[in-house]
Parts: C-alpha cells; sequence; structure tokens
C-alpha cells in the first residue's frame, strides 16, 4: 500500500491541453475521490496515474516511485471500470484468479487469494457461477474482486457505479465503503456524482476543466468552499445564489431574498456599491408568511420537501421544508434565514469567496 503523489502533471492532446499543472498528493491508505461535471479532466487524470495515457510534463509518484513513464503492468496499480469486463465463458471465481493465473503464480496461492477477496465481497455462495447469472452489482463485486486478487499498492476506480440503478448504486457505496475499512488500501475513485463524493471520500478534489479548484475533506469543502463553484457543485440540492449589492462595510441589500444583510466578517475586501453574490444553501432558508416568493414546484419526499420559489426579482430560490403541511403550486410565501449562514462571493466569472 503507497500514497500517490502528482507534481506539475499536464496533459496535451496536440496542441490542445486539457490537464494544466496539477499539484496533488493522496496520503497512503486514503480513499481520495475525484469530482467535477463531464469534460473536467477526473478520468483523463485517473488513466495518466493508470499508466493508460501519456503524461505530457510534470511526475507521478507512487509510494517512492516515480512511475511517470513506467508501463501500466509495472505500476502496482489496479483499475475497476465502468464496465464490469467480464470473461462470460469463465466462472466467478476463474475471472477473479484469471490475472495471478496468466502471471504464472502457483494455483494454490491463486486460490487462497481468490477465497480471501470472495469473503472480503460476500462472494463465497457464487464462486462457481458465471456472469450471465449474476445482478449488476454482483457483476461489479467480481470485478473489485479480481483488483483485490491483484494485491496492488493503489486501487482507481474509473465510475464504477454508473451503470447500476439507483438501489443497487446506494448498496455497492455501502459495500465500497466497507471494503476500504476493511482491507486499508488506498484508493482513487472519480465519479460526477457529488452524493457519491461526499458519502465515499477522505479527501475530495474538486475539478473543473482540467484544473484542481479545491481540496479538503467532504464537509470542509460543504461549509467552507472557496468559490462559487464548488459551493455549487457540493450539496443537493446546489446551494442557492442570489445577487446583492453592497450598501456599506459588513451589509449588503439582496432583492431576491427581500432582506438586507448583516455580517461583521464577509465584506471587507467589498466596498460600498459594488457586486457581491449571496450563497445560502436551502436548509439554511424557511418558509414564513408572506407574499414575496411565488411556489413554483414542491418536491415531497416524505421526511423533506423542497420548494421551488421564485423572487420578485426572478431569481430561483429552493427552501427545505419539513412537516406534513405543504405550500400550494402558485401561492406567495416570504422567507427567513440567520444571516450568518450566508456565505458572499464576487460578481465575476471567477466567483472567489469573500471572507
Amino acid at each position: 500500500m503507497s500514497g500517490v503523489t502528482l507534481s506539475g502533471v499536464t496533459k496535451q492532446f496536440g496542441a490542445v491541453k486539457v490537464i494544466h499543472g496539477v499539484d496533488l498528493t493522496v496520503q497512503e491508505g486514503e480513499f481520495c475521490v475525484f469530482v467535477g461535471p463531464s469534460g473536467c479532466g477526473k478520468s483523463t487524470l485517473l488513466r495518466m496515474i493508470a499508466g493508460l495515457e501519456d503524461t505530457s510534463a510534470g511526475t507521478i509518484q507512487i509510494g517512492a516511485r516515480d512511475v511517470t513513464r513506467v508501463d501500466p503492468s509495472e505500476r502496482g496499480v489496479a483499475m475497476v471500470f465502468q464496465t464490469y469486463a467480464l470473461y462470460p465463458h469463465m466462472t466467478v471465481a476463474e475471472n477473479m484468479g484469471f490475472g495471478l493465473k496468466m502471471t504464472g503464480h502457483p494455483k494454490a496461492e491463486t486460490q487462497a487469494k481468490v477465497a480471501e477477496a470472495a469473503r472480503i465481497l460476500k462472494l463465497e455462495p457464487l464462486l462457481d457461477r458465471k456472469p450471465k447469472a449474476l445482478s449488476g452489482g454482483q457483476r461489479q463485486r467480481v470485478a473489485i474482486g479480481r483488483a483485490i486478487v491483484r494485491g496492488p499498492e493503489v486501487f482507481l476506480f474509473d465510475e464504477p457505479l454508473s451503470n447500476l440503478d439507483a438501489e443497487l448504486r446506494v448498496e455497492m457505496r455501502v459495500e465500497i465503503s466497507r471494503l476500504h475499512r476493511e482491507i486499508g488500501a488506498t484508493m482513487i475513485y472519480v465519479t460526477h456524482d457529488q452524493v457519491e463524493a461526499m458519502t465515499l471520500a477522505d479527501k475530495i478534489v474538486v475539478l473543473r476543466a482540467g484544473r484542481i479548484e479545491q481540496v479538503g475533506a467532504p464537509l470542509d469543502l460543504y461549509r467552507d468552499p472557496d468559490n462559487r463553484f464548488v459551493a455549487g457543485f457540493i450539496g443537493s440540492p446546489a446551494m442557492n445564489f442570489v445577487n446583492a449589492v453592497v450598501d456599506k462595510a459588513g451589509s449588503a441589500t439582496a432583492p431576491g431574498l427581500g432582506a438586507s444583510i448583516t455580517t461583521t466578517a464577509a465584506l471587507p475586501s467589498a466596498g460600498a456599491g459594488a457586486d457581491v453574490v449571496v450563497g445560502l444553501r436551502p436548509q439554511a432558508l424557511s418558509l414564513v408568511a408572506g407574499d414575496s416568493h411565488k411556489v413554483e414546484v414542491v418536491e415531497a419526499l416524505g421526511g423533506v420537501t423542497f420548494v421551488h420559489l421564485t423572487s420578485p426579482s426572478g431569481e430561483k430560490l429552493v427552501v427545505e421544508a419539513r412537516g406534513d403541511v405543504l405550500p400550494k403550486i402558485g401561492t406567495l410565501w416570504g422567507i427567513a434565514f440567520n444571516p450568518t449562514d450566508a456565505l458572499f462571493f464576487t460578481a465575476d466569472a471567477e466567483g472567489r469567496r469573500l471572507r
């Protein structure tokens, strides 16, 4: 088991640069998740670590070894893909042990490693079945078992749950989390689903356009984002953003909230008259008597309801509501919030956090 260090890593396809000087350290035994929208470079970065994509510049280390120009088979990594890639004519046991068989490992050793991986993944009753007799979740566990049997220094997962239905995705998230706790291996996991990232990761790396926007523990990114992109990407439903104007140091007026927000710390770098953006989580807002915001959509999920509103200034807001009495579509309400829950960002494209 080893950590992974990326130093000034870039990737170019011809004249087009898709990864821009990434510096990152994944500690030994850490579960690190790369997250971001489609096309942000997260799978490309994972494939560079695996050796499936050449590194244009910079270095990649696994443990103390520089593996930047090392063949994939010599890097000590095992990769689990979105597709299961199981041999249909082989049993579960044969699929899991095939890699060791091809590298000449003794049969007894291969059987012992397959049996241990099957125990960890609860596949023992299925070892004699072929892939066509397995569910999607069972097939993905076999693919993970094949990686475990190899005994890699680092596990790499490239959106392994994308082909599963919603119930199986939840089940497999639990399985992968339990697997990490049991074997303690270094794992790097790619997903576009921020719920997966929040529930699985020790460390999240948020990527946009081939650059790292922020790195941190899940709750740190949720509570203390560095910019508007991270604030909007981490959390479900997404953070509400409304435009505001600074009245004076420590105070701003947001027409979309129908309120003046006073804070002592968030606006020191924005002078009077400056445009800013206010961010509030749906959980920070509540419905109160009033006639300022129109209910457009009500999503009743059982224990919680998400109410979608339009403000008088035309801005969209989502409020988390609880209880059995739901607002009717088309009715007018006011909203309330604690000013200490508000985050402030610059109004430009960078969306930098004002602290």
